[in-house]
């Protein structure tokens, strides 16, 4: 493990632990205001982790979700060691984040954003339940976009200062979307901290493990798009050579 690592891990209970409280905190007051309520918990989300990523992404990356972690893992460009000890201080601190929301909000009757699936959800003239294995696969979407855009920004460096911002984005379009059919955690620890608080555990199962295979599947096809977009040496070869003799 890196020296860095015990400020690693601080940067990621603090970030997780505000992710929580603020996230689920928003799910809490005003998930079940229409639309307008649904506006307001994806910028609670995305403006946590832009704010966030812009803190302490240089110090830990700012991953705040195991499954960012899980995804950042596979792609192999971080230590199993460092990987295990982020995934624990992640959890704790939505545990804890989740514990002091019941205590603000005087207990668990809000529900403290506890991610659900929809059922009997009206959508223009019918009715949508979402079953666990379509929630699984929603909650492996939403964590695949998530970390497919850290994996491409923060990580492949590609966009600079902008990385925060496509980050905190992606939260925001995939909670307006996902929102309604799963109340979009893609996170297991967004999703474990408001159900310890309760003690409510529905289709904990989905997602904790929805957002994983999500995350491995991002890895994946990040590894995949850089082997295909990495010029052979031979062609490399051939165009030095074509705009030498163009420039000759």
């Amino acid at each position: 493990m890196s020296q860095m690592l015990p400020a690693k891990l601080l940067a990621e209970f603090i970030g997780t632990f505000t992710l929580i409280f603020i996230g689920a905190g928003a799910g809490a007051l005003i998930g079940g205001a229409g639309p307008s309520g649904l506006v307001g918990v994806a910028l609670a989300h995305g403006l946590v982790v832009f704010v966030f990523a812009c803190a302490y992404g240089p110090i830990s990356g700012a991953h705040v979700n195991p499954a960012v972690t899980v995804g950042v893992l596979a792609a192999g460009a971080m230590k199993l060691a460092d990987a295990v000890a982020y995934i624990v201080v992640q959890i704790l601190g939505g545990v804890i984040a989740a514990e002091l929301l019941r205590f603000v909000l005087g207990g668990p009757a809000s529900g403290l954003g506890v991610p659900a699936l929809a059922k009997a959800l009206a959508i223009g003239s019918t009715m949508v339940t979402v079953t666990p294995a379509a929630g699984l696969v929603i909650e492996a979407l939403l964590a695949f976009f998530l970390v497919t855009v850290v994996l491409s920004t923060a990580v492949a460096g590609r966009t600079g200062h902008l990385a925060p911002l496509a980050i905190g984005m992606t939260l925001v379009l995939n909670i307006l979307m996902g929102g309604p059919l799963t109340g979009a955690a893609f996170n297991p620890a967004r999703a474990l901290g408001p159900m310890v608080a309760t003690g409510k555990f529905t289709d904990a199962w989905l997602y904790v493990s929805g957002p994983l295979i999500g995350a491995v599947f991002a890895a994946i096809v990040h590894a995949s798009l850089g082997r295909l977009t990495r010029r052979p040496a031979t062609e490399r070869s051939r165009v030095s050579a074509a705009t030498v003799q163009t420039t000759a």
